[in-house]
């Protein structure tokens, strides 16, 4: 929990999370395509800046998560929760996202779903 991981020497950096707590944690500005988070707690992680390419969110909470240019192309949050996304300021191209979740893509609009 609160680990920094943006400190780690990015050179043939390469992650995989399962069942995780990464809470706190800041993965700022890195090249971290293709990474797997299944089952993990996200809470107010932080992404900014950070390329998350074809990253797998598998029954993620990603309460309180920041999402700040961040490049999420082909991300798929199908079965994630809790999380906000500004597709104005996040590239989102090609991401999976379920109906369940897509009151996390337009929070930043106050618009209620029903």
């Amino acid at each position: 929990m609160g680990l920094n991981i943006y400190e780690c020497d990015p050179f043939l950096l390469s992650f995989s999370f399962e069942s995780c707590l990464l809470s706190f944690s800041s993965f700022s500005r890195l090249k971290i395509k293709n990474t797997s988070f299944k089952d993990c707690k996200l809470i107010q992680a932080d992404f900014s800046e950070t390329d998350l390419t074809s990253a797998d969110f598998t029954n993620c909470d990603l309460s309180g998560a920041i999402f700040y240019n961040t490049r999420l192309q082909k991300a798929d949050f199908a079965t994630s929760q809790n999380f906000s996304i500004d597709p104005e300021i996040n590239d989102i191209k090609e991401a999976k996202f379920s109906l369940e979740n897509i009151p996390g893509l337009l929070e930043k609009h106050k618009i209620k779903i029903i």
